[in-house]
């Protein structure tokens, strides 16, 4: 005789996303199957498809949560330099986030949910700067790309030798101290 098992999931939305961040984590976005999620959560084929519709629905939720993360990592933080901390070990704690969050190929750019998480991290990253005039922002822009360039690097394990075991958010803080003692350019208008 056999017996059919039902399951009723408490949270499938956070167990589908849970599974996803597991399959991202370890074989990037293009391994992700709604259907094998479905099987490591132990439900139907169809019921993830009630949360995210599909594969672009489920990766869009992942990066506006990704971009809410983000933005709770950023908050409070006292300086542009911290903030740059922050986002190295954000995407140190979060690489699956990460790897979706800018690949826009990946999820619905006009998504409101999507877009509303992009600027609550949006803003943070700029309460890092000063001023809103033109320097400002261009100063903005230098650090958040230092700050993904090293994150970037950090999570395709391009700087795990010259990190040789240290803390990379450290690291990250004494490379802007570099930074600020050559003064970018001299500092002195030579």
């Amino acid at each position: 005789m056999t017996t059919r098992r039902t399951y009723h999931h408490g949270d499938l939305r956070q167990a589908v996303l849970a599974a996803a961040l597991d399959v991202i984590g370890t074989d990037g976005p293009a391994a992700l199957s709604l259907r094998d999620l479905a099987r490591r959560a132990g439900v139907s084929h169809a019921a993830p498809a009630h949360h995210f519709k599909d594969r672009t629905g489920l990766l869009t939720a992942i990066a506006a949560q990704g971009y809410d993360l983000l933005a709770e990592a950023l908050a409070g933080s006292p300086d542009l330099r911290d903030r740059g901390v922050r986002y190295v070990r954000f995407a140190a704690a979060h690489p699956a986030h990460f790897q979706v969050m800018f690949q826009p190929g990946l999820h619905r750019a006009d998504d409101p949910e999507l877009l509303a998480a992009k600027e609550r991290a949006a803003a943070e990253l700029r309460a890092g700067v000063p001023a809103s005039t033109d320097a400002a922002r261009d100063t903005g822009v230098a650090a958040w790309s230092l700050a993904h360039g090293f994150a970037t690097l950090l999570l395709t394990h391009n700087l795990d030798a010259p990190l040789g075991g240290r803390d990379p958010g450290e690291v990250f803080r004494s490379l802007t101290g570099l930074l600020d003692s050559a003064q970018l350019g001299g500092g002195n208008g030579e």
